[in-house]
């Protein structure tokens, strides 16, 4: 199952592997964008807000999620998560990979043309991860030691159907675990330094080398990390409860 999850998350399998969502995902699979649009408009570079805001304490794949594109000026829209290709025929055998490996995007169908020419930041307040303990799935909340919304390195793309409809999907930059979270997850989504904003975004930039140098130098490695309740394993719960420090839980080396 691992390797089917591997297969699909990669673009290289076209049908979701079965079995219950939060068992498998080896990647960033889940998760929590609640902030506010007026201080998101004060973290990000956001000139135009193209959509509204719902804040969900629980984001799954194939949800809208709240990005920025750059297309003249930086757009604040939703993008389904799960990104389809342009190029692609039969949407419904499209495999929506929900995250790409920056060590090998710039080499792979589903991502190549969207690293070179369709970036995005995807805005956050922390995502989820599952670790495995003996028998039992323990799921972790992630987010920056200050608590601020950061963004995620993004790749994004729109497919036209044949009635002309447009569907704009995206998918999450994902690359070796740092130290600060190694324990949990040997992986992790990138997320980017504010810094780098300006550049991820900027559609003359279509160097490759010095985009993925960019995924490597530029992003935020420090992280703080506590176990939250099996509540949050359903994507049906969304609130602040899926947040919370499961207190029955003794913390150790969270911080």
């Amino acid at each position: 199952m691992i390797g089917q999850l591997e297969n699909w998350l990669t673009g290289k399998l076209d049908n979701w592997p079965t079995g219950k969502l939060e068992n498998y995902f080896t990647m960033c699979g889940r998760f929590a964008q609640f902030t506010v649009l007026e201080y998101l408009q004060k973290c990000f570079p956001i000139d135009t807000v193209a959509c509204e805001i719902t804040p969900s304490y629980n984001v799954a794949p194939s949800q809208e999620i709240l990005s920025i594109i750059r297309r003249k000026e930086n757009r604040l829209l939703n993008l389904h998560w799960g990104i389809v290709p342009f190029w692609v025929k039969d949407f419904s055998k499209a495999a929506k990979p929900i995250n790409a490996r920056a060590e090998t995007a710039a080499e792979k169908p589903s991502f190549k043309a969207a690293l070179k020419y369709r970036r995005c930041l995807i805005l956050a307040d922390g995502f989820y991860e599952w670790k495995k303990t003996g028998h039992i799935k323990q799921p972790w909340f992630l987010t920056l030691p200050e608590k601020e919304p950061f963004a995620f390195a993004g790749l994004w793309d729109a497919w036209t159907g044949e009635d002309g409809s447009v569907y704009n999907s995206c998918t999450i930059l994902t690359t070796a675990a740092s130290d600060s979270i190694r324990e949990i997850h040997h992986r992790m989504p990138i997320i980017l330094n504010p810094d780098a904003f300006h550049e991820w975004l900027n559609p003359d930039n279509q160097d490759t080398l010095e985009l993925e140098n960019l995924l490597r130098e530029q992003t935020v490695q420090e992280f703080i990390a506590y176990p939250v309740s099996t509540y949050v394993n359903s994507p049906k719960n969304n609130d602040p409860r899926c947040i919370a420090p499961d207190k029955s839980l003794k913390i150790a080396g969270s911080g």
